[in-house]
């Protein structure tokens, strides 16, 4: 049976670093997480990490965390297995996570590790921009402001964690409201890595392709990329597309009595009719 999103342990967690890219070594100097089910928080993790290298200006002037507070905290190599352990298992989220994924593999990579594989990694920042478009910021603290949390925010990985945790509970919310609580969509929908993603993806173009072959029609739940409006529709599917890293149906809409094309990733449900 799919698990529905409230059922799904979750972990979001939020880095400070030494600087903006990792591949000028800059590292994670405070690393912190809240894993949780539904709204039941499960367990916190908060460290400093002392990265072995000075905190640059423009880093502290977003901060405020100077090379002093790092004197005696742990290295990486004694922290992120911590933070492995703490995540393992639950669906991993971030705001902009390529981000913060990104130096977290540094770290891995300067362990001598591979990078991170086999978990379900989420982008709250897609999330926001698919259901709330047309912002002229997704900055984290404009789309809290926009869906009602009243929280500064203190560029603390802590209270960042906290800021997004409150973001993300009222951009599920939204999402629940829509009739979305398959945890299957949910990723089909925000995931940017997946271990599960690309044979959702697999099934529903098996699908569809089957109908091509069959002359069939198809019934499908569509969540719209403006406006993230969920219909149900019948379409009689002509051919599958792919155009910048996306796979698209293209077939006609009974609906709309019109040619249409629909992202594939936003088809929630498909069954031949």
């Amino acid at each position: 049976m799919p698990h529905t999103i409230n059922e799904i342990e979750f972990t979001i967690f939020d880095t400070e670093t030494t600087g903006l890219d990792p591949q000028a070594q800059d590292r994670i100097v405070e690393i912190a997480a809240v894993r949780f089910r539904g709204q039941e928080r499960l367990a916190r993790l908060h460290m400093l990490i002392n990265p072995g290298r000075p905190i640059s200006e423009a880093a502290f002037n977003i901060n405020r965390i100077t090379d002093k507070m790092l004197i005696d905290a742990p290295r990486a190599d004694e922290v992120i297995p911590d933070f492995l352990r703490f995540i393992e298992g639950s669906c991993l989220c971030s705001y902009n996570a390529g981000f913060d994924i990104e130096f977290l593999n540094h770290e891995l990579t300067i362990m001598g590790r591979g990078a991170l594989s086999a978990l379900n990694i989420v982008d709250i920042l897609k999330m926001a921009k698919r259901l709330l478009p047309g912002l002229p910021s997704y900055a984290l603290i404009r789309v809290a402001e926009a869906v009602g949390v009243k929280r500064q925010q203190r560029h603390r990985a802590m209270a960042d964690v906290e800021l997004t945790l409150e973001v993300f509970y009222r951009l599920k919310q939204m999402l629940l409201e829509k009739g979305v609580d398959d945890f299957n969509n949910f990723l089909s929908l925000f995931a940017i890595k997946s271990g599960l993603l690309e044979t959702i993806v697999a099934q529903k173009l098996a699908s569809i392709q089957e109908a091509i072959d069959l002359g069939a029609k198809l019934k499908i739940k569509y969540i719209s990329g403006a406006g993230a409006q969920v219909s149900e529709r019948e379409v009689l599917p002509q051919e599958i597309k792919e155009e910048n890293n996306r796979s698209y149906l293209v077939g006609y809409c009974l609906l709309r009595n019109e040619k249409r094309t629909f992202r594939i990733d936003g088809i929630l449900h498909l069954e031949l009719v």
